[in-house]
């Protein structure tokens, strides 16, 4: 049984910045860097407002929330399509329209769900639609 994995962006540390991943990762990358440069060209005569700067901390902080919930989400979707591969290997499926149809040879999981590889080689994304014969 061949299962491929391909999972979602990872979670980010405010420590090592990682080249951006994905658009969750690439707005996150670039709140941060405006945060800093912002921070490192402040007026040292006129610095920022204390209740300004918790306010940015706060959204940096829900930015980083909603990063790492993403992330999670990503791993149990994918956990949620393995759980599946077991019992689609072997059984026959059917595209929305018909034109799509086969035996299930693999799955493969990709971060929107599963591929099912069929018997001649074409593939058929798991979605709305679909049926399993």
């Amino acid at each position: 049984m061949e299962i491929g994995t391909t999972l979602g962006p990872n979670p980010v540390s405010t420590g090592n910045l990682p080249q951006p991943q994905s658009s969750a990762t690439l707005d996150y990358d670039a709140f941060l860097r405006l945060l800093i440069a912002q921070l490192k060209n402040q007026d040292p005569t006129n610095p920022i407002d204390s209740a300004q700067y918790v306010a940015q901390l706060a959204t940096f902080s829900s930015v980083e929330q909603a990063v790492k919930t993403n992330a999670k989400l990503d791993a149990l979707m994918t956990s949620m399509a393995l759980s599946q591969a077991d019992g689609l290997i072997g059984r026959s499926v059917v595209s929305e329209d018909g034109t799509v149809f086969g035996q299930v040879i693999a799955l493969r999981i990709i971060s929107g769900g599963a591929v099912a590889v069929l018997d001649d080689g074409r593939e058929l994304p798991l979605g709305p639609g679909v049926t399993v014969v």
